[in-house]
């Protein structure tokens, strides 16, 4: 079988080179690009991305469903689009297929293994997501069980999520349908969890439901909640769609952080920089959150901590080039500049995105590794955690159904347009009537291990009587860690021969 290493421009070294420890600096270069990857996502492609979605009015559901969507799973879109037009191999399903596992298994299990409580979950939620989800997998076992995709497989596949983006528009219709109006912590149909509202209630029972008034929170205890606070307490319950719910929750505890480091150094929260706080006007905890993170993006300013530092070092030349090649629509200057915003970022995820698959496939060749098993590993988990960073830290605040409706969200897009697209765009446009090969028959039990997956943790969840906790935790972890095993012996021939062996040159 050719490898996919000749598609890409010769390597600096050879490979008995690379075997001798050169392959180290690959390594090295693969973890840089997921770093490159990481900051163009987060702070210019979703920027701007939020620009665009509030340009042309779209409810937070679709907007999450769509462009959020597509902020979190760029880089396996970007991989997919390479192993389709560049190297015609499986890297880009390979690294869809593991970044879906790792997503739901590995994001799911270190949720409940480190959120140091027991997260409530709303079966609702999970429902939703898990069963589309189930829906977008069998339909792709369907496709590639043949080793092959014609024009109207991946035009279905895109269909598929044009239905996805309706589902999450009538969400709450379909919410108020399938849990009834006896269910207690329904309101204005959506379902808040108990775990939700008790960090909204200050100290007594509102004989309301789960509808909290921020005037009804300010009179209850007004020295606990200002009315910022109040705010995002409220903008944090299930009456938001979930992307502004996981951004109102992170804010919200980066706010909680600065009011415990100030309490430490003995100044008062009401008084910052020498401005008096201002009952309904300025909000205090907003601007050193605004400075920073302009620090933290910003190649001139030195940030404080070690850590912060050490970061800021090892990304310097990043930010410098992001700095002056792609305009930060954050800033009021550049705000209307978020279309050249979103293309710049976009090139730039693509650039990373070649230079990442390009490593990990010389590093791959060189080890003697099959491409979709660096796809299903190492690129996976590389170009997830983000994702995993962020459902963390909502997890840990008890906002379980954010944390698995995050992965799962992202999952749906990641199959349905990171495959879907790449295949419709070569079978329709560029060659119509042509069909993408799938080399890999391993890759057909990697998927319908990827169902099985899902299955047995829906059911862990309902077994585990709807809570995220430790012991979940774990059993998904070992879930992972049986996926793993399992592809890894299909793709080298254990069970059945799948592969041919790859050709190795000196």
């Amino acid at each position: 079988m050719r490898s996919a290493i000749h598609e890409f421009p010769d390597d600096f070294f050879t490979n008995n080179e690379r075997k001798s420890g050169a392959v180290l600096l690959h390594i090295t270069a693969t973890l840089y690009m997921f770093l490159a990857l990481a900051i163009t996502c987060d702070e210019y492609f979703v920027t701007s991305l939020e620009k665009i979605c509030e340009k042309l009015d779209l409810s937070e559901d679709v907007a999450g469903a769509t462009f959020m969507a597509a902020g979190s799973s760029a880089p396996e879109l970007f991989a997919s689009v390479i192993g389709v037009f560049i190297t015609h191999g499986d890297v880009g399903v390979g690294t869809i297929v593991g970044s879906a596992v790792f997503n739901i298994l590995c994001i799911i299990g270190v949720c409940g293994i480190f959120a140091g409580q027991v997260v409530v979950l709303t079966w609702w939620a999970v429902f939703r997501d898990s069963s589309y989800y189930t829906l977008s997998v069998v339909a792709l076992i369907a496709f590639i069980y043949d080793e092959k995709i014609v024009w109207w497989e991946s035009l279905v596949l895109v269909i598929m999520y044009a239905g996805y983006i309706l589902v999450m528009k009538f969400n709450s219709s379909m919410q108020r349908f399938f849990m009834g109006k006896s269910s207690k912590n329904v309101a204005n149909g959506n379902a808040a969890t108990s775990s939700e509202m008790e960090d909204v209630k200050p100290s007594k029972a509102y004989s309301r439901g789960s509808v909290v008034m921020v005037d009804e929170m300010m009179n209850a205890s007004p020295s606990k909640f200002r009315f910022p606070e109040a705010g995002l307490r409220v903008m944090v319950t299930s009456h938001f769609g979930p992307k502004t719910r996981l951004r109102m929750a992170s804010r919200l505890i980066i706010t909680e952080r600065q009011k415990l480091v100030q309490a430490a150094n003995g100044v008062e929260t009401q008084v910052i920089d020498g401005k008096v706080e201002i009952e309904n006007g300025t909000v205090p905890e907003d601007k050193p959150k605004e400075a920073e993170e302009n620090d933290t993006i910003s190649p001139f300013h030195i940030p404080r901590g070690v850590g912060s530092k050490i970061k800021w070092l090892i990304s310097w030349p990043l930010l410098l080039l992001l700095f002056f090649t792609v305009p930060n629509c954050a800033k009021p200057r550049w705000e209307k500049y978020f279309m050249l915003s979103f293309i710049l970022s976009t090139v730039w995820i693509a650039v990373f995105s070649y230079l990442m698959v390009w490593m990990v496939t010389i590093i791959g060749y060189t080890l003697g590794i099959p491409d979709v098993i660096m796809g299903i590993t190492f690129l996976a988990a590389g170009t997830s955690v983000p994702d995993c960073i962020a459902s963390l830290i909502v997890a840990r605040q008890g906002l379980g159904d954010m944390a698995v409706s995050n992965t799962i969200g992202s999952n749906v897009f990641d199959i349905l347009v990171g495959l879907g697209v790449p295949w419709a765009m070569q079978t329709m446009c560029v060659n119509y009537g042509s069909e993408v090969m799938i080399n890999s028959r391993g890759l057909v039990y990697s998927v319908v291990l990827l169902l099985g997956s899902v299955a047995l943790t829906v059911l862990g969840i309902h077994i585990n009587k709807w809570q995220l906790d430790f012991k979940l935790g774990v059993y998904v972890i070992v879930l992972y860690a049986v996926f793993l095993c399992f592809s890894i012996m299909i793709e080298y021939n254990v069970f059945t021969f799948v592969n041919l062996p790859m050709c190795m040159e000196e």
